[in-house]
C-alpha cells in the first residue's frame, strides 16, 4: 500500500513525481500486439508514436492498483503538444471517405464559413485519443496487454483549425479490479487546444489491463 502521495506541490501546480518505469515492458507489449511487419519498422513506429506525445519532463507513470486507487480524482498526465497539419487531416479524410469540404478546402471553407479555413474532423480528434493515452494515462504496474474498452460522454466542443497544436490532459476517474487479472481504469481527457480556453474535445476514457 501507498503510504505517501505521489504528489508535490510546487509554484502552486501540483505534479506528479516519477519513479523508475519499466519502459522495456512497455516495448515488449507494443511488439508483441502489433501487427507481423519487420521489427525495425515496429521499433520505428513506437518511437515515432512516443515522441509526438510524451512530454519532455514528465513521463507516464506506472503504479500498483492500491497507488492508483490512491490518484483518483487527481490529474495524473499531460502531453506534448501535437500540430495538426493538413497532410494529416487530408489523410484521415482518405481514409474514412470523409471529404467534406471544411476538412480539406481551404479556400471555400474561408469563403463560407467563420473559420477563416480548414478544420480538423472531429473524428479524427478523438481517434487521437489513444496516442496521447499511451503517455498521458496512468498504467498498471505488470501489465501484459491493454484493451481499449470505450469512450463514454464524448463532446466535441471547439473546432481545431489547421496548423493549431493540440494535446491530453488526464485525470483518474476510477481503477477498478475486475478479477485477479484484470484492473478496469476510467480516465478523465481532454484535448486542449493551444492559446484557447475551450477544449476540442472531453469524454471519459476506458481501458482494461490485463495483468
Amino acid at each position: 500500500m501507498l503510504r505517501t502521495s505521489p504528489y508535490k506541490t510546487n509554484n502552486n501546480e501540483t505534479t506528479m513525481t516519477m519513479p523508475q518505469q519499466d519502459y522495456l515492458q512497455d516495448l515488449r507489449n507494443y511488439l508483441n500486439d502489433s501487427a507481423t511487419i519487420t521489427p525495425a519498422s515496429q521499433l520505428r513506429n513506437y518511437v515515432k508514436t512516443t515522441c509526438l506525445t510524451q512530454d519532455d519532463k514528465i513521463l507516464p507513470l506506472r503504479v500498483t492498483l492500491e497507488a492508483a486507487q490512491f490518484s483518483i480524482g487527481k490529474e495524473v498526465g499531460v502531453t506534448k503538444w501535437f500540430q495538426v497539419t493538413q497532410k494529416r487531416v487530408n489523410r484521415f479524410a482518405e481514409a474514412t471517405g470523409d471529404f467534406q469540404f471544411i476538412h480539406i478546402d481551404r479556400e471555400r471553407s474561408a469563403r463560407e464559413t467563420c473559420y477563416d479555413g480548414t478544420i480538423a474532423h472531429g473524428m479524427l480528434t478523438m481517434a487521437l485519443v489513444p496516442t496521447f493515452a499511451s503517455q498521458g494515462s496512468l498504467k498498471i504496474l505488470g501489465t501484459r496487454q491493454s484493451i481499449i474498452y470505450g469512450l463514454d460522454r464524448v463532446r466535441f466542443l471547439n473546432p481545431i483549425r489547421i496548423g493549431k497544436r493540440i494535446r491530453g490532459r488526464f485525470t483518474l476517474l476510477s481503477a477498478q479490479e475486475r478479477s485477479p487479472q484484470e484492473v478496469l481504469m476510467r480516465h478523465a481527457v481532454s484535448i486542449e487546444i493551444e492559446g484557447e480556453d475551450k477544449p476540442a474535445l472531453i469524454a471519459d476514457w476506458i481501458v482494461m489491463y490485463v495483468l
